[in-house]
């Protein structure tokens, strides 16, 4: 049931993560704060489709 996704930072809508989550557990799109090499700080990355 854990299906890999891919996180995308909110300001610069680079796809710099993937992890795996359980989609029967949170259906809903997860959001993290993680680093951004892009943007050099950390932001929020969301579950990209």
């Amino acid at each position: 049931m854990r299906d890999i996704i891919t996180l995308a930072c909110t300001e610069c809508k680079m796809r710099n993560y993937t992890t795996k989550k359980n989609k029967r557990l949170h259906p809903d799109r997860v959001q993290y704060k993680k680093y951004c090499p892009r943007c050099n700080k950390h932001t929020d990355h969301k579950e990209a489709r």
